[in-house]
């Protein structure tokens, strides 16, 4: 069954765009200093295992973005970089074609990454004490962005039914109301993998506006959306982009997490200024030669790339649904909407938190980030990361499932 799908979606595809980039080529990661591959022993205690947890992909990126680095690198010559005309102009041009939404140049604001962002959001549109709300299961920087500043965090936890997640308006309607400064807002949603609607993001952006609360909406996975939804940004909703800051980059968009190359889109200037502001105190509103290398290459050239790279995931995705339909009914992955992470209900499994992660680790030998790590509604999920090659997909999902069979 699994193979007539994987067919009929080949034959409907234009091969040659489909054949053009080798997803399914295995590429050794070990020995890298990556996080993900080397990390495996100090945060699962073995080397063996298949890892399916840190949030990049196992994939070569856009051969436009490899042949600018090499460029850049065969001058030879590392200098202080200068963020130029050509980088906020490839931003712009990208959120028009890919969002519709029509930036200005002054708007954008550069960061080394979203998670640094919005610890700093956190610091100066807020004081020690202050409220700041998140809607859990979600990121874990979110929390640790919150306390590690002496800030009071607040919970508008999702519904989840029947394996579809959905905000609680009444209850975010109330906690907003009492004392909340700032609302972490995730779309596309990290973990749980819903694209908000218009309707949704609407809502979310009223009750800001009601309460005066600022919006930090966390888009870095607003270009991987599946077909048949649609990613609206908190900016394109409600009344204006006033009171909010976007938060957007090419790391998930094209696996470069590594260059430390993201930026903010805030048209309100009163928070533009305030964002800038402790950039400039830290020294770290420059960037690096590498990284704005590869955003600039990244989205002037890596549109055909991003489309097989969505079709390869819609299969990767499917594969999953269908494995644990046909293989392991005690799994229920949650459809991802967006993102190539997807949110696994284990709790017909029958295992407490601790004993489930014992099982992936020990009996299955798969590295996937447990769900309480993402708080609340997160006991008994596990996160699995499906950017890879099909080939290491199949393997993981064998070994849980032979893993279960003879526990």
């Amino acid at each position: 069954m699994l193979c007539s799908f994987i067919i009929y979606f080949y034959l409907i595809k234009p091969i040659s765009i489909i054949m053009k980039f080798d997803f399914d080529r295995v590429i050794d990661r070990t020995g890298t200093a990556s996080v993900k591959f080397d990390g495996l022993k100090q945060y699962f205690g073995r080397t063996d295992l298949i890892p399916m947890w840190v949030a990049d992909m196992d994939f070569r990126v856009p051969e436009s973005v490899i042949n600018s680095i090499r460029q850049r690198t065969e001058h030879a010559i590392f200098g202080y970089p200068l963020i130029t005309p050509g980088f906020y102009n490839s931003i712009i041009q990208w959120i028009w074609e890919k969002h519709g939404w029509d930036i200005a140049a002054e708007w954008i604001v550069f960061t080394p990454g979203i998670v640094p962002a919005l610890s700093m959001s956190v610091m100066v549109l807020t004081e020690p004490g202050d409220k700041v709300l998140v809607q859990s299961p979600v990121y874990p920087p979110f929390f640790s962005s919150i306390q590690d500043n002496d800030r009071i965090l607040v919970n508008n936890q999702l519904n989840e039914n029947n394996g579809r997640y959905t905000i609680d308006f009444n209850d975010l309607d109330a906690r907003l109301s009492d004392g909340v400064r700032l609302m972490f807002f995730c779309n596309p949603h990290n973990p749980v993998g819903r694209v908000w609607t218009r309707e949704e993001v609407e809502k979310v952006i009223g009750l800001c506006q009601k309460h005066n609360v600022v919006l930090i909406s966390d888009e870095i996975h607003s270009d991987l959306i599946f077909p048949g939804y649609t990613h609206i940004s908190a900016a394109l909703a409600g009344k204006g982009p006033d009171n909010m800051v976007i938060c957007m980059a090419p790391s998930k968009t094209f696996n470069l997490a590594g260059m430390a190359s993201a930026f903010l889109i805030i048209p309100d200037q009163h928070l533009r200024e305030k964002i800038k502001k402790i950039l400039e105190n830290l020294h770290i509103q420059y960037g690096n030669i590498f990284g704005l290398t590869a955003l600039q290459a990244a989205y002037e050239g890596g549109a055909e790339w991003l489309d097989a790279l969505m079709d390869y995931l819609l299969i990767n995705r499917d594969t999953v649904i269908r494995f644990f339909n046909d293989e392991m009914p005690e799994i229920i992955p949650v459809v991802t909407e967006g993102t190539y992470l997807m949110w696994l209900d284990c709790r017909a499994m029958g295992l407490r938190d601790l004993r489930l992660k014992r099982f992936f680790i020990q009996s299955a030998g798969i590295a996937m980030n447990p769900g309480p790590a993402f708080g609340p509604g997160g006991e008994g999920f596990q996160r699995l990361n499906i950017g890879c090659p099909r080939s290491t997909l199949l393997d993981a999902l064998n070994r849980i499932k032979i893993a279960w069979v003879n526990r």
